[in-house]
Order: structure tokens, then C-alpha cells, then sequence
């Protein structure tokens, strides 16, 4: 009973771990996912954030579409920059919801896009995000 007892309060502590969606200057966020590529394919996606100030965060990302039966696949390499309403909006300390815009390229071309991105922490340093946009995606993200 006491093994059982220990174990549930285990899994409380860890649902209710006071995560920090944003920290403001110094945040640092990876990311990794799927990426929907329009109507053309499914494909992966990593990026990395640096917070810069208290709602502002820069970084890059590297995505890899595959095409529909083969017919066109890409890669894209970006800058990215998001504004983090978490102040703002006094948004509990799990949740961060931040718009943002990526410049770069896709394949052979020159590229730009626009998200609004939710990232939700599960533990200290892991949670999921969403983001819609251009090449909108989802998957795992890690608060370092």
C-alpha cells in the first residue's frame, strides 16, 4: 500500500510541476515535429529559440518535406522570430501562445511565412506544441 501510495503521489507531483512556458531574455526552446507542407505532403521539423527579451525570441529551423507519391520534396532552412504573449495575456506558467514570422529558404527558392504557435509544458522540461501557419506543425518541445 505504501509502494501504491508513493507512486500516486509521484505522478501528481509530476502533472502539476510548476513548468515555465516562457522566461523571458535567456528562454531557450528546441523543438521537433511533423510539418504539414499545404496541400503537397507531411514532412520534419526542428527549430531552435533564444529569447532576446521579455516577450521576443529568435532562432532557426530546418525542415525536410516529402511530397505526395514522390512527386516533389524539399528542404527548407529559416530565421525565426516570435512575440510571446504570455505576459500579456497573464497566461498560466505551462502555456505560451506567440505569433511569429520565418525567413529563408525552401529548396531552391527564397521563403517566407507567418504561425501563431501554442506550446504547452507537460514536466519542467518537456511539453507539445502546435503551430498553424504556412507549414504548420506539431510535435515535442524541450525547455532547456
Amino acid at each position: 500500500m505504501k509502494k501504491l501510495m508513493l507512486a500516486a503521489l509521484g505522478c501528481f507531483m509530476m502533472t502539476t510541476a510548476s513548468a515555465q512556458a516562457w522566461n523571458g531574455k535567456g528562454d531557450q526552446k528546441v523543438q521537433a515535429g511533423l510539418n504539414f507542407y499545404g496541400s503537397e505532403g507531411l514532412g520534419l521539423k526542428g527549430s531552435y529559440d533564444y529569447g532576446i527579451a521579455d516577450a521576443i525570441s529568435v532562432g532557426a529551423g530546418l525542415g525536410l518535406y516529402f511530397g505526395k507519391n514522390d512527386s516533389k520534396s524539399d528542404f527548407s532552412i529559416h530565421g525565426r522570430f516570435n512575440y510571446h504573449l504570455h505576459d500579456l495575456l497573464n497566461l498560466d506558467n505551462n502555456l505560451d501562445i506567440y505569433p511569429g514570422v520565418t525567413l529563408g529558404v525552401l529548396g531552391d527558392t527564397f521563403d517566407f511565412g507567418a504561425h501563431v504557435g501554442v506550446r504547452y509544458f507537460f514536466t519542467e522540461k518537456i511539453g507539445g506544441f502546435v503551430e498553424l501557419g504556412n507549414r504548420g506543425g506539431l510535435g515535442v518541445v524541450v525547455n532547456l
